[in-house]
């Protein structure tokens, strides 16, 4: 079975630095697109960054210039580097994966979510 495991979550203060990771385990053939995304209470979950599989990215206008998202695809892993974080960052935050099974199925993915609070 495929999972997503994240890691990396807790506390950080303003202006300070965290970095998230999400390996993919299981019978994989491909992983094409991994993402991170976040969900605050009260608010929809909404996209922070994603990275292809040739590692094009793209950011949500709220984070550029301060989150990085990276990949490692040797270990099915991806990473975000929060640099810089504010209050309203605090949120859970959710890895997504679109990736080919080692059966040869589609399948898109979540993780379980890590929480990320922010001190100000």
């Amino acid at each position: 079975q495929v999972q997503l495991v994240e890691s990396g979550g807790g506390l950080v203060q303003a202006g300070g630095s965290l970095r998230l990771s999400c390996a993919a385990s299981g019978s994989i053939f491909r992983i094409n697109r991994m993402g991170w995304y976040r969900q605050a209470p009260g608010k929809q979950r909404e996209l922070v960054a994603v990275i292809t599989s040739g590692g094009t990215t793209n950011y949500a206008d709220s984070v550029k210039g301060r989150f990085t998202i990276s990949r490692d695809n040797a270990k099915n892993t991806a990473y975000l580097q929060m640099n810089s974080p504010k209050p309203e960052d605090a949120a859970v935050y959710y890895c997504n994966a679109e990736l080919r099974t080692g059966a040869g199925r589609q399948s898109n993915l979540w993780g379980q979510g890590t929480q990320v609070t922010v001190s100000s």
